[in-house]
């Protein structure tokens, strides 16, 4: 079967005397690891349009192997992806040393689209916070401890990817892992608190009632604002609630706050999340809100048109907005 655009649907098989070729065997078995394959590179790099692009060098590579050779084309293709994100990671961390300002993960709002197919602890967890700590790690680091803790790969097989020895491996695992625990929430946010926290946050953004804002946050709250030096934000995270509240005051006084048509409750990463819209119907803002203890701990906000693009609004069926990933 073809695709709108003239392209075999992936998976479809060709229909030409029923015989596959090895172009159409490729693109079979690899699909239905993408998902999985996406998961892993989105997690290195926490960038969606870099871990599709990573997902789609693995599959051309794929078409060049000796498939018929290749055992497990799951755990193959696993340590493939996980050497290109390695080999990326080096340029990667030369452009984040140049960043402007605080750098964040690009949002994403089906988190399931990325979940790997294992049972693991964290196999569901693409929390900012969890992005954010492993954008600390080193690359080695970030790799051992998700091919190993959340994609339930052998140490053997991770030693491979990493060209170091198994108690090497283990080791680097184990720093990761350690660092997680630090910083990983230890519980989930029950929806009806979110939801009230969410509600909360809405109506004191397109009011600009900094009172009832002060109340939504804990007193060691941060705010971090990405806008890579493409639009305006915060250059630095802004510490505590007294901070933030001023900071917030100062947009409203600045008439900087959005009006309350543009604003738009969704969840992202799991979270409660806003989305502003510009008066040409694109994405403006996405906000994503760490709630723990019934107070907000923690405000990711990124404004870097870069890292909207893979999001899009597509009407509700009740007339609202609804944002959606871009495929």
């Amino acid at each position: 079967m073809l695709a709108g655009d003239g392209r075999r649907q992936p998976g479809s098989r060709p229909q030409k005397g029923g015989v596959m070729n090895k172009q159409d065997e490729a693109a079979q078995t690899f699909e239905p690891h993408r998902r999985r394959l996406t998961g892993l590179a989105y997690r290195m790099l926490g960038s969606l349009s870099e871990a599709e692009d990573i997902v789609q060098e693995a599959y051309l590579r794929w078409h060049a192997v000796e498939r018929d050779r290749v055992d497990n084309p799951r755990a193959y293709l696993s340590r493939a992806v996980a050497r290109l994100c390695l080999d990326h990671l080096k340029s990667a961390r030369v452009r984040r040393e140049t960043y402007v300002g605080p750098w964040l993960p690009e949002p994403i709002i089906d988190e399931t689209a990325l979940a790997p197919d294992t049972a693991s602890e964290l196999a569901d967890d693409l929390s900012v916070a969890l992005l954010m700590t492993l954008e600390r790690l080193s690359p080695l680091e970030r790799a051992a401890f998700l091919l190993h803790d959340v994609f339930e790969m052998e140490f053997d097989d991770i030693a491979k990817v990493l060209d170091r020895s198994e108690s090497a491996c283990r080791q680097l695992a184990a720093r990761g892992r350690g660092h997680v625990r630090k910083t990983r929430p230890r519980y989930r946010v029950p929806q009806d608190e979110a939801t009230r926290l969410s509600d909360a946050f809405h109506r004191a953004l397109v009011t600009g009632d900094a009172a009832q804002f002060a109340e939504l946050l804990a007193a060691d709250a941060i705010l971090y604002s990405d806008g890579g030096g493409k639009r305006a934000a915060a250059l630095n995270p802004i510490h505590g609630r007294d901070r933030i509240v001023r900071f917030f005051e100062g947009l409203a006084r600045a008439g900087n706050l959005p009006s309350p048509d543009a604003v738009h409750r969704v969840r992202l990463h799991g979270l409660p999340g806003l989305v502003v819209i510009d008066r040409f119907g694109a994405i403006d803002t996405i906000a994503t809100l760490d709630i723990r203890d019934g107070r907000v701990v923690a405000i990711y906000v990124v404004r870097n048109p870069d890292k909207l693009t893979h999001i899009s609004f597509r009407s509700f069926r009740n007339g609202g907005e609804d944002p959606q990933i871009r495929h």
